[in-house]
């Protein structure tokens, strides 16, 4: 079955010849030009002693040369290791030593003295790519492997490792394997074949997540694919105009922001739905959407140690029940099964009861696999999600969801947006801190107006300790608040 998806997966990038693949910074590249950057990189690392199953890593941007190299990888079999390149050089250069790959493959300007000294260190070879000519090239003092050296071995049957969004804390590396590629190319198209003169797959989330799968299912399917380097209302805008999208996934603070921008109807009207996925949507912002702009929202559901999503609204799903369970991100998958269970003892909790999710998804294997999601699952099997555990306060023994306190803080018409964190405390172990956004031309709610809103809705534990007001809630590259980053906000 490895041997399949990767054939399969180089008779799709073989098959665009001279037809436009992927568009980046206002040009199309054809499949041929595809090829030929995967090839060179293949030809750079031979001579460089690196074996052709020895698995590499690569600093990884939304940028053409990347997308050549993954692809390039994928249809060659050879494995790789995703390194963040918005990190620091010392934090890449750390990545690199942790990782001893055999060689190290960055864009130019990740070619940093840290990065240089890592890479030397563990006795890599160094290759730089470009979008101009050379497109790939030797790093000085880094043209060889230290053959002498250990280097990382290959994995039978891995293709990528990939990271989590870093939310949380440090991103995770997860494994995913060459035979669960066939699973992220269907959830990620639910199984739908588009004609060749559709629009063409739109990707902007970071290859070094989850976003690649995106990349891997167009390329796979043989479709076009429209790619940004990073969201941007005017960049994202455009390409749903100029080629006529029909449906996106976005991160529900793509949402917000196309509501912020006040983009024209118009820009928008070749919509026929949106699909947000990555964090909880507030309702008041998903009604304010479809009110102003006639696009349905649709929520989805998945994971980077799944390599796609766990569930799906079919078009038979939204005619039965879209208007009934509007706030259900499906049903599970055909080759996924999902179950809720008692967080504590590990039960499986009753139909509409509230647990942890778990999922079985066979490409993976046998094992029940626990998420840190609250969710529940109603008797016609759609699942809603409550928020996540792993956030979830513990302030002397009382539980508090940060989720939950969140949508009461936007329910105040003067805060635009919110995100409630656990902030440590010598007495209560932890205690909850928010930070918000104010609402454009409103006057900044007082601390206590904000923690009087929540008393009167929420038991009195779950009102937080603090209040900062900030301009933007700080995000990482996938647009999902930096949890560690709203903590060291806190001043108490």
């Amino acid at each position: 079955m490895t041997e399949s998806f990767t054939g399969r997966f180089s008779a799709g990038l073989a098959g665009y010849g001279e037809r436009p693949c992927i568009e980046f910074a206002g040009r199309w590249f054809t499949g041929r030009d595809i090829a030929d950057r995967a090839a060179a990189l293949s030809a750079a690392l031979r001579a460089a002693g690196v074996a052709d199953d020895a698995p590499v890593g690569l600093v990884v941007r939304n940028r053409l040369p990347h997308a050549a190299a993954i692809a390039g990888f994928l249809a060659a079999g050879r494995a790789v290791s995703m390194i963040y390149s918005f990190q620091s050089p010392e934090a890449i250069a750390a990545d690199v030593q942790a990782l001893g790959l055999s060689a190290i493959v960055a864009d130019e300007q990740d070619w940093t003295d840290p990065v240089r000294v890592a890479v030397a260190r563990a006795g890599s070879a160094g290759i730089a790519i470009a979008l101009q000519s050379p497109v790939v090239l030797a790093v000085a003092g880094l043209e060889r492997r230290d053959p002498s050296r250990h280097h990382t071995p290959a994995e039978p049957g891995v293709a990528l490792h990939i990271l989590t969004s870093g939310t949380t804390g440090p991103p995770k590396r997860t494994a995913i394997r060459t035979e669960v590629l066939a699973r992220t190319v269907f959830s990620v198209t639910a199984g739908e074949r588009s004609a060749e003169d559709a629009p063409p797959d739109f990707a902007y989330w970071q290859f070094g997540g989850i976003g690649v799968c995106q990349l891997i299912a167009g390329l796979y399917n043989g479709r076009r694919i429209a790619m940004l380097e990073r969201f941007t209302v005017p960049d994202w805008v455009d390409i749903v105009r100029r080629h006529r999208i029909a449906r996106a996934g976005v991160q529900p603070a793509v949402i917000r922001m196309l509501l912020d921008a006040d983009v024209p109807r118009a820009d928008l009207a070749s919509l026929e739905f949106l699909i947000s996925a990555s964090g909880p949507l507030d309702p008041e912002t998903r009604d304010e959407f479809e009110r102003r702009y006639a696009v349905p929202i649709r929520l989805a559901y998945g994971a980077t140690e799944f390599a796609g999503s766990l569930c799906a609204w079919t078009p038979e799903m939204v005619r039965e029940f879209g208007a009934r369970k509007r706030d259900s991100v499906g049903r599970a998958l055909p080759d996924t099964q999902l179950r809720i269970v008692d967080p504590d003892t590990g039960a499986e909790c009753a139909v509409g009861q509230q647990g942890l999710l778990e999922a079985k998804v066979a490409p993976i294997g046998p094992d029940w696999i626990r998420t840190t999601d609250i969710a529940s699952i109603d008797a016609d099997g759609f699942v809603t999600l409550q928020g996540r555990a792993d956030g979830a306060i513990n302030r002397g023994g009382f539980k508090v969801l940060p989720e939950t306190v969140r949508r009461v803080l936007i329910s105040h018409p003067a805060v635009r947006d919110a995100c409630v964190v656990g902030v440590p405390d010598p007495r209560l172990g932890q205690v909850p801190f928010a930070a918000f956004e104010v609402a454009p031309g409103a006057q900044r709610p007082t601390d206590d107006e904000l923690a009087d809103l929540v008393r009167r809705a929420l038991p009195v534990y779950t009102v937080p300790v603090a209040f900062a007001a900030v301009d933007a809630l700080p995000r990482n590259p996938a647009l999902k608040v930096s949890l560690p980053a709203v903590a060291a906000l806190y001043r108490g």
